[in-house]
């Protein structure tokens, strides 16, 4: 008889750099521009160091500014296509947290801090994820542009989170994350598409 194919156990750990990367920071962060340029270094680093994509994200207590987790796109090191920084990030702050509804009573109201605006996987996450509000550096276009693929994300996706109660910002330091994308891009960094749609270069 042949063995089991089937996988019982996975684990997604952060690169050790991370967090000597989060304690060079001063925290807590209170605008919502340093929060950005906390994801957007994230994602710097991680294509500097070849650990992942061009993708970072935060979770912080929205009124406080105390940062709660933080991810990076581990996809190819991982060999996991939904390892997105947003997914990652999300994922650590409920095990921080200890409840997997960041909006459980007794917490305080929570954020998503991320470089670019959430695929359509990302973005189906965020309802269930309890966040109070989504903050966002790059739009899609601007990711699509190099040639990654969003997913088929409702054209009205902002309207759609407000309606639930979830808050929305957009093109926060914009400039900063879509000069990170273009760089990417321009170096031949991995696209790691679904259906084999790749490029070579740098691992994503």
């Amino acid at each position: 008889m042949g063995h089991s194919m089937i996988s019982t156990v996975i684990q997604f750990s952060l690169p050790a750099w991370v967090a000597e990367l989060v304690a060079g920071w001063r925290m807590p962060l209170e605008s919502a521009e340093d929060r950005m340029r906390l994801a957007i270094g994230l994602a710097k680093e991680n294509v500097k160091r070849q650990t992942g994509g061009p993708f970072g994200a935060a979770v912080f207590e929205r009124d406080s500014g105390v940062l709660v987790a933080v991810g990076v796109n581990l996809v190819v090191a991982s060999q996991c296509s939904i390892a997105h920084a947003e997914m990652l990030a999300l994922a650590l702050a409920q095990a921080n947290r200890r409840t997997f509804d960041l909006a459980a009573p007794g917490i305080p109201a929570h954020e998503l801090v991320t470089s670019a605006e959430p695929c359509a996987m990302c973005f189906g996450a965020l309802p269930w994820s309890g966040v109070a509000r989504l903050v966002c550096g790059a739009r899609s276009e601007d990711v699509e542009r190099i040639g990654f693929e969003e997913g088929p994300k409702p054209v009205a996706w902002v309207e759609q989170l407000e309606a639930r109660g979830i808050s929305v910002l957009t093109d926060v330091c914009r400039d900063d994350a879509q000069r990170l994308l273009r760089r990417y891009g321009e170096a031949g960094g991995t696209i790691y598409n679904p259906g084999g749609r790749r490029r070579g270069g740098h691992l994503g």
